[in-house]
């Protein structure tokens, strides 16, 4: 895969997991919508993120969603109540998140390698 459909897969497993938890909260599908209108609507202020930040930054939430597979995981075998759903999509963020970030550093390595023949 290419790394903007992996990003593309991972943002949109994420957009899916935050409506299906508004869901559950009992929120109407008004409710959504307005919140996801507001949401379009204000502007955000991000302040200016360097490269390293924002690596840093996913290689933590990858970590992260690992921690969280494996866990839910865990408890699935131990036979606490854990829906087998929320146990698949937690694996299912975690390797799309992990096949991204392997992706971005092919790319850099790649990118380096570029660098290291241009000099010679």
């Amino acid at each position: 895969m290419k790394v903007e459909e992996l990003y593309l897969q991972r943002l949109l497993q994420d957009e899916l997991v935050k409506k299906q938890k508004q869901a559950i909260k009992g929120d109407s599908f008004e409710d959504i919508l307005k919140s996801a209108l507001t949401e379009m609507k204000e502007p955000t202020q991000a302040k200016e993120e360097s490269l390293i930040d924002t690596l840093n930054k996913f290689i933590q939430d990858t970590n992260q969603m690992q921690k969280e597979s494996a866990e839910l995981t865990e408890r699935f075998i131990k036979g606490e109540p854990v829906e087998i759903h929320d146990v698949m999509i937690a694996a299912e963020k975690a390797k799309t998140s992990f096949q991204l970030l392997l992706e971005i550093r092919n790319r850099f390595i790649d990118l380096y390698r570029e660098i290291l023949r241009m000099q010679m």
